[in-house]
């Protein structure tokens, strides 16, 4: 068994989870996944079960009856990972907009001293490929708007590429984070720094999606505007 395991929430990544798989499993370092999907009709949780068995206790998958949102997705996956034991609970997009090359490096920042590791696009080095201007302004300017509401040192406060040292994960109130999109990024990193946990951000390239498709929408965008009035009174 590992000491890391990368939760993978999927909904109709047939074209993206196989590749991902292999190259996780290539890697020197032992990184076992998690996969929690929503029920996908295009058979991505077949497609992970088949390899499952080529990489026996290495990729694990968590069946939901439908689409519930990221958020809860990936809650369910940190507890089911604190329960597992794991020291260092990564979570990562299955569409490469994330280079799973970069997991070591999230790693290695834990490992030197940081509680939670974020790859981040807009810290010195960090940079986004493939996205039109004006979805790369809204980003950056959603992120300065975060920061200013909740007084928090974090370029990059959507990023949804990270790795929690366990204890940051069974000290958050995660039963109290209910957000599904964006919000739900944004609620975690502010709940870390309000319990005085070292944050380090780590630059990375994000490129958009080659296969599949967004899983971004209007209502994900209200409910991250919004919902950070909300984070300030909640309890974390």
């Amino acid at each position: 068994m590992s000491d890391s395991i990368v939760i993978i929430p999927t909904y109709n990544e047939i074209e993206n989870v196989e590749r991902m798989i292999r190259m996780v499993m290539s890697f020197k370092k032992e990184f076992d996944l998690l996969f929690v999907d929503d029920n996908s009709p295009d058979g991505t949780a077949e497609k992970i079960e088949s390899l499952a068995l080529e990489f026996p206790n290495r990729i694990f998958i968590e069946k939901r009856e439908g689409k519930l949102g990221l958020g809860t997705a990936y809650i369910h996956g940190f507890k089911w990972s604190i329960d597992k034991k794991y020291d260092y609970i990564f979570e990562m997009d299955c569409d490469f907009s994330h280079d799973p090359c970069d997991l070591e490096r999230l790693y290695d920042a834990c490992k030197d001293g940081a509680d939670l590791s974020i790859g981040s696009r807009y810290c010195k080095g960090g940079r986004v490929d493939n996205w039109p201007l004006k979805r790369v302004l809204m980003s950056y300017f959603a992120s300065v708007y975060v920061r200013l509401i909740l007084l928090i040192n974090i370029k990059d406060t959507t990023a949804g590429f990270k790795c929690y040292k366990r204890k940051v994960l069974e000290t958050i109130n995660l039963d109290a984070v209910t957000f599904k999109g964006y919000a739900f990024q944004i609620c975690m990193k502010y709940a870390a720094v309000r319990h005085g946990f070292k944050i380090k951000e780590v630059p990375i390239t994000f490129i958009d999606r080659q296969f599949g498709d967004s899983k971004m929408s209007s209502s994900i965008f209200k409910e991250a505007f919004l919902g950070v009035w909300k984070m300030r009174s909640m309890k974390l």
